[in-house]
Order: structure tokens, then C-alpha cells, then sequence
């Protein structure tokens, strides 16, 4: 099969090579996908870049987590799913060596989910990372019916599925942007209010859309940057979501000004999420991809994909995520399956 990898950290220019790689046998509880898309996300980036001193865990790595495409092959035991489904696959990655950045790949059975007809390969391979991290965040402190939530960066992978399933799940949403053209992605996927955080002031436009009262749960995904901002909009017994701090990977923390309102911190690591919170994630998230079960007004998926690179250019997917340039998912074309 064709597949991506590197042998080594560092530039995606000097480490990742393509060519051809052996298939991975096929053991049972295991279930081969022929992959049609890989989804590239900032962790995929940083494992192979060695951020914050990650080793380099396995002697070749075929890199990325996400993906989707269809079932070709099922192992001894697999039930539930048959060749010839569409699927969208998971945690590939994660702790193994063999991603989705290749023609085919094996996982465990619970790693493979169905994807409905509705929903295109293409955005299938982004809801993995994106979509288990949006819902964490969302619902691991209970339904959010009639809440007000604050989605920073409204129009990335986490917060363009946080704000699809905030809707879902009958909250009004207020996100942050950085443009005009990342404002529309936001609103097409169902913001009540788009505050682009570089032409206005978070911290007064929240509070002026809530009447002073401010947002009952953040979904953050810069919390040192933006702690200013919410100690000045999070409301008592609120909750700040935090997803990631790359720009302050070691804030100082105001405990006084949590601790007199009340509020809690929640760390979210979607790698690593408790069993139950997983299937509830994997159920409400199959739900939400079929249109059904929804716990407000039931939405159309609206897919979020951007930039479409070949097998061949996985260096430069690397590189044009990383350099911010991606105004939507980037995903990797990886075979001809469609």
C-alpha cells in the first residue's frame, strides 16, 4: 500500500517520506478500512515535531488519527459493522504506530464508527479529534439546554463541531474569530453572536449580549492568552473547557478569582476520556451525524473542510497547518476511493 511516515522528529520537509509500505496483518477484534481521506490536526503536527519534549515512541510512525473510508476486511469477533460500510475511524495513531496518512488501515472494532451517507468522506475524516474534544467539552458537566456558551476560535476543526453541537444541544452560542471569512464559517455553523476578537473587545461584547450576566461554560482553546477574558465573562458556578494553551503552556492561575465564584476548570483530553464518557460522546456524536436525537432543534451537519492535499503532499499539509494558514480542516486525500 501507499502510505506517509517518518522515522524521526523533526521538519516535515526533512522527516516524512511516501512511498510503498507493507499492509498491516489483520488480527481478530481488528477491522481493515480502506482509507479514502486522512485527517491532519495540530496533535499530529506536534507528535512529530516533539512538542513539549513528546518522544519519538515507535521506530517508524505513519502519522494522523483521523480518517475515513470503507470497511474491506473484518477480523475473528468483529460485530456490528460489514464490508463494504463507510466508516470514520479514531485514535488511530494513538499509542501505535500505523495512522490514517496510508491507503488502508487496521484498528480495534471500537475505533471504527459509521459515517451516514449524509456526511462525505471528506468530513468524515475530521470529526475524530474534533468532534470527541467538542462534546467533552460541551457535555461532561451535564446538559446545556438553555445555556449561553462562548466558543473561542469558532471557525477551527474543535470549535466550528462546538458550535454544531452546542446548537445540537439547545444552548445559544457566542464564538471568536479572526476574519470576515472565518466570521461566515462560524455563522453558517449556527453562532447566535460572531465577535471577531481582533476588530472589537471580547470581554464588553459578551457581556453586552448577555445583559451582564455573562456565559455559563467556555469551550477554550488558548486558555492562558485568554484568562483576562474569562475571569471577566465566565459567571459564577460556571465552566471554562480547556482544550489547549500553546501560547501559554504554563499560565498563572487566579485562584481567588475562581474560587469566590465558584467556577470550575476542565481539562479535556480527548485521548484519554473516561469509557462512559466516551460511548455517551460516540453515541450522541452518531446522533448528531444522522440529524436525530437532538436536544434542541434538530440541524443539518455542516461540513467544515478546506484544504485537500494528495498523499504525496503530506509534507505540505504539515506545513500549511502549522503555519496557520488552513482556514478550515486539512485533510489528506490518500487513495482514489470515493
Amino acid at each position: 500500500m501507499k502510505a506517509a511516515w517518518y522515522k524521526k522528529q523533526g521538519p516535515a520537509q526533512e522527516v516524512i517520506e511516501v512511498g510503498e509500505w507493507p499492509r498491516p496483518d489483520l488480527g481478530a477484534g481488528q477491522v481493515r478500512v480502506r482509507l479514502a481521506f486522512s485527517g491532519l490536526n495540530p496533535s499530529d503536527i506536534k507528535r512529530r515535531k516533539g512538542f513539549r519534549g513528546q518522544p519519538h515512541a515507535f521506530e517508524v510512525i505513519i502519522p494522523n488519527s483521523d480518517g475515513a473510508g470503507i470497511v474491506s476486511e473484518l477480523g475473528a469477533g468483529v460485530q456490528g459493522l460489514a464490508v463494504g460500510d463507510r466508516v470514520w475511524v479514531y485514535n488511530a495513531q494513538w499509542k501505535r504506530p500505523w495512522g490514517t496518512n496510508a491507503e488502508e488501515v487496521v484498528l480495534p472494532a471500537h475505533l471504527v464508527q459509521p459515517l451516514p451517507h449524509r456526511i462525505s468522506l471528506a468530513y468524515g475524516a475530521c470529526i475524530g479529534i474534533p468532534a470527541l474534544t467538542a462534546h467533552r467539552a460541551l457535555f461532561a458537566d451535564g446538559p446545556i439546554a438553555g445555556q449561553t456558551v462562548l466558543v473561542q476560535g469558532g471557525a477551527g476543526a474543535v470549535g466550528h463541531c462546538a458550535i454544531q453541537m452546542a446548537k445540537w444541544g439547545g444552548a445559544q452560542v457566542i464564538t471568536t474569530v479572526s476574519s470576515a471569512v472565518k466570521a461566515e464559517a462560524a455563522r453558517q455553523a449556527g453562532a447566535d453572536h460572531v465577535i471577531n476578537y481582533r476588530e472589537e473587545n471580547v470581554a464588553e461584547r459578551v457581556l453586552q449580549i448577555t445583559q451582564g450576566e455573562g456565559v455559563h461554560r467556555i469551550v477554550e482553546v488558548s486558555f492562558g492568552q485568554n484568562l483576562p477574558i474569562t475571569l471577566q465573562v465566565l459567571r459564577p458556578y460556571g465552566v471554562i473547557s480547556c482544550y489547549a494553551s500553546d501560547a501559554q503552556p504554563t499560565p498563572e492561575l487566579p485562584f481567588y478569582a475562581f474560587m469566590m465564584k465558584n467556577q470550575a476548570l476542565r481539562w479535556v483530553f480527548m485521548y484519554e476520556l473516561p469509557p462512559d464518557a466516551l460511548r455517551q460522546a460516540l453515541s450522541d456524536i452518531c446522533l448528531w451525524l444522522n440529524g436525530a436525537g437532538a436536544r434542541g432543534p434538530a440541524r443539518p451537519v455542516v461540513e467544515h473542510v478546506g484544504d485537500v492535499f494528495d498523499l504525496a503532499q503530506t509534507a505540505q499539509a504539515h506545513d500549511h497547518l502549522d503555519a496557520g494558514r488552513a482556514s478550515a480542516n486539512v485533510v489528506i486525500r490518500v487513495s482514489d476511493l470515493t
